[in-house]
């Protein structure tokens, strides 16, 4: 048995925090958080002309009401949101190689991928039952909530939370469960439109957007500021 010190530099918890501050670092400088919102806000604000243009509003009678059927949303969003994941995911593979590191987004964009087939499975479903079955009563809270969550900008947000967990990203993981809140509410600020009622998806399809604007531009300026 030897009494001889450690040295410093062979210190094993020393050592330990080193690989760890070294590995946390290395997952920092992979993260372009900024351009994955980014391009989800492009995505959410392109989307408002397509799902105003192919918007079908049918009206009965004076009394009765009004149903629309958003269509834009079937003939839009799953080729938008495929391309934004696509493009997303190449983004983090081309800093990664610029690095020298490996990436780990491919997980994010497969989440993306299936989430976009379950909501337009979900969509075609609901439009070829709901025409037969026409709802008498207002549906409970719970099936709207369930409703918006699995349309475009609440499958943005599951998304997210993955992508906030392979990037062990914190200010990602609450900033996207801000999103989910405002999206699934829905939080419209008091913003209540008072066009048309072909117009009336426009507040909280802009806010959704500008929700996803705002934390790009964060996340950018913090990454600049670790610099």
């Amino acid at each position: 048995m030897t009494t001889d010190s450690v040295p410093a530099g062979g210190d094993p918890r020393r050592l330990l925090s080193e690989v760890r501050g070294l590995a946390r670092r290395v997952r920092v400088d992979q993260r372009v958080t900024w351009f994955a919102l980014l391009v989800l806000a492009t995505v959410t604000f392109v989307g408002i002309p397509f799902d105003w243009y192919f918007l079908v509003l049918r009206c009965v009678g004076d009394d009765a009401g009004c149903q629309f059927s958003r269509q834009g949303v079937l003939y839009y969003w799953p080729p938008a949101l495929l391309l934004a994941y696509a493009a997303i995911a190449a983004c983090y593979v081309r800093v990664a190689r610029a690095r020298g590191l490996g990436a780990r987004v491919l997980p994010y964009a497969l989440t993306g991928v299936a989430l976009t087939v379950l909501f337009t499975a979900a969509w075609v479903a609901a439009r070829l039952y709901f025409p037969s079955h026409p709802q008498t009563a207002p549906l409970p809270y719970w099936v709207l909530v369930l409703d918006r969550l699995v349309a475009p900008w609440g499958t943005i947000g599951v998304a997210l939370l993955v992508l906030a967990r392979l990037e062990r990203n914190v200010a990602l993981l609450v900033f996207t469960l801000g999103y989910l809140t405002v999206a699934l509410v829905p939080i419209d600020f008091g913003w209540h439109w008072q066009g048309q009622d072909g117009t009336v998806f426009l507040p909280q399809q802009i806010i959704n957007g500008t929700v996803l604007l705002l934390g790009a531009i964060g996340f950018a300026l913090a990454g600049r500021r670790r610099r």
